[in-house]
């Protein structure tokens, strides 16, 4: 990797963190932003504990059918490696998209409404999305300080590897359409939209913002190998920004934004191979 490449993705990544500290501190800390009266943004979702029940199912067997289908296709077609992990991971986020498909409830319910064109809708999704960089990158040193006290695995995961396996243009691509498109889309819809939304009116806000968010980041973990762990208490603090975002401009597309930025500059990171 050319030294000049990787000085300009440390480059990008620094004042992409240096801007979140400004938006951090214009939209959550100066007193402007303190004085200002909260947005009712976010309408309650109102649907009765079986509906819910319901809606969890729905997305739980959506994906737990699509990813054993996919394993036996995989297994039919000798798939191995980044190719079988592809196809897995496709379908389980497939198969939750269709269980939120198939629940009869509308579930963002008026917060798809046309209340903000979508050029707001992208710039408070960006500024979600920087608003979290200096946040997840204190979060993750944190973290990774206490894994390593606590004798527990502190490697993130080895998404290089990963991603350097791959030498089809084809599967590299559906694996950029998963991260960047299918996932903020699926995740969002799932714990932001659904989870969160229907917490938020009936348990303290705090507990509402942390549980689902507690629950999306260790689902990224492979609890054979502990690898992941240290991303736990990143995630959490990304899911609890997307909500927050979610909840102030009450529309789910905001954090479907800030996710798939979020996502594409992993990416970016990766393919650069740095290390922040």
């Amino acid at each position: 990797m050319p030294v000049s490449y990787a000085s300009f993705a440390i480059a990008v990544e620094l004042t992409l963190a240096a801007g979140g500290l400004v938006l951090l501190w214009r939209v959550v800390f100066s007193a402007a932003a303190r004085a200002a009266p909260r947005p009712a943004g976010l309408p309650a979702w109102e649907v009765s504990v079986a509906d819910f029940l319901t809606f969890l199912v729905l997305v739980m067997a959506g994906s737990f059918i699509a990813a054993a289908t996919a394993g036996l296709v995989g297994k039919a077609l000798a798939l191995k490696g980044s190719a079988a992990s592809v196809l897995n991971g496709s379908a389980a986020q497939l198969g939750m998209l269709a269980g939120v498909v198939l629940h009869r409830r509308r579930l963002v319910g008026s917060a798809l409404a046309p209340r903000k064109s979508w050029r707001g809708v992208i710039v408070a999704g960006a500024t979600t999305f920087l608003v979290a960089i200096p946040l997840l990158l204190a979060t993750a040193h944190a973290w990774e300080y206490v894994l390593k006290l606590l004798g527990l695995p502190a490697e993130r995961q080895d998404l290089i590897g990963m991603f350097a396996e791959v030498d089809s243009p084809a599967l590299l691509a559906i694996m950029i359409a998963l991260a960047v498109i299918i996932a903020p889309l699926t995740e969002e819809l799932v714990f932001r939209a659904g989870v969160f939304r229907y917490l938020r009116t009936r348990m303290p806000r705090a507990v509402a913002l942390l549980l689902p968010a507690v629950v999306f980041a260790l689902l990224h973990v492979n609890w054979h190998t502990l690898q992941g762990l240290a991303s736990v208490a990143p995630l959490v603090v990304l899911a609890v920004v997307f909500s927050v975002a979610y909840e102030r401009t009450g529309r789910i597309e905001t954090a479907i934004v800030a996710h798939a930025c979020f996502n594409l500059n992993t990416l970016f990171i990766i393919f650069s191979g740095v290390s922040l």
